[in-house]
């Protein structure tokens, strides 16, 4: 399979990804080698990646898994992991993982000495086509999403649809949420045809997401503009998953569920503000109720979410700014919304 290139370097898929990995350790030769891991793809992919890799890898550091484990405290414990294990400026880390292990493994290189290169190695369909492309790295404050971080490419990007394998389908479905949003935002054919049947192990249809994605992030990689369009979905999707992240008694959400809804509410406030029509709106709140759970907001629960709105790092001079449907294909940014809409987008979110 063709490899995507950013300018910056590469994504590599399957065999090629292999080659290319093996090839850039023996050329470049490093001073260490270090893989990061959390628990869970050190039980499940790191005896594969191991049969994989020609290179011997120095040292492995595992991190707890999940988001609530993105944190500084979990970077201070790899920073000193570097450092005990002798890493200088001349080592490498390799993030093997979700999308928890390279967005904090990215920033973790990028800090670590003033910065060493890493590779992203992701694990999960949503880290393949989403979170270790386009160079966003960083950890939560709190329940408060990516709000210390920085952008920065790795040396190349590695996809292996073999580790989707070791996935519960709950997992598979919240990176599945990110395909849609790229269809979304950009691409009504590939809406159309996601949407005709899922196949979570479609290589070709993980390609075709991240050159959507790369395609825009090598417009714009500092989301000065057009980048922007990448939160469809993710203003009042990231407030939904901090409220689930931080309120006691509450399953926290995947990222993927958390986004889904945040896209049916941004449907609706496409249908009122940027010309999204009814049938389209609709059709974007019945595909992904076919994939998600419906999750029921108390009005306290949803006074809460809006609340956080005010933290989201896409904020700019006190304003909220949201990405809008014009139609299934086609995004607008920068779009301000009334407050008054919010309570009809959750009532429209409500209904059956």
């Amino acid at each position: 399979m063709k490899s995507v290139s950013s300018g910056t370097h590469e994504v590599h898929f399957e065999d090629l990804a292999l080659a290319a990995l093996n090839q850039f350790l023996g050329q470049k030769r490093y001073s260490k080698v270090f893989l990061l891991v959390d628990k869970n793809t050190k039980i499940h992919c790191l005896p594969i990646f191991k049969k994989l890799i020609d290179h011997p890898i120095d040292a492995t550091i595992e991190i707890k898994p999940g988001e609530i484990n993105k944190t500084i405290a979990t970077c201070v414990k790899v920073w000193q992991e570097l450092s005990q294990q002798g890493g200088d400026r001349k080592s490498l880390l390799i993030n093997l993982g979700g999308g928890v292990v390279t967005d904090l493994g990215g920033f973790v290189a990028s800090t670590f000495k003033r910065g060493i290169d890493f590779i992203n190695i992701p694990t999960s369909l949503l880290a393949m086509v989403d979170a270790s492309i386009g160079g966003k790295t960083g950890v939560d404050l709190g329940a408060l999403k990516n709000q210390v971080g920085v952008i920065n490419q790795p040396k190349m990007v590695l996809i292996l649809p073999q580790f989707l394998k070791t996935l519960e389908e709950r997992q598979l479905t919240s990176g599945f949420a990110e395909m849609l949003k790229h269809g979304l935002i950009a691409d009504k054919k590939y809406w159309n045809e996601l949407i005709q049947g899922v196949d979570f192990f479609n290589a070709k249809h993980i390609q075709y997401s991240i050159t959507i994605k790369n395609t825009i992030v090598e417009q714009d990689p500092t989301e000065q503009s057009i980048r922007k369009k990448l939160n469809f979905g993710h203003t009042l999707g990231h407030a939904i998953e901090s409220y689930f992240l931080e309120k006691p008694g509450l399953k926290t959400l995947l990222h993927g569920e958390a986004i889904a809804i945040g896209m049916i509410l941004e449907g609706y406030l496409s249908h009122e503000l940027t010309g999204l029509s009814k049938l389209e709106r609709d059709e974007i709140k019945k595909v992904m109720l076919t994939h998600f759970n419906k999750i029921s907001f108390e009005p306290v629960d949803i006074e809460i979410i809006l609340d956080l709105l005010q933290h989201d790092k896409k904020n700019e001079h006190g304003n909220i700014n949201f990405v809008l449907l014009r139609e299934i294909g086609d995004a607008a940014i920068d779009i301000k919304v009334p407050f008054a809409l919010f309570a009809k987008a959750f009532a429209y979110y409500k209904e059956s």
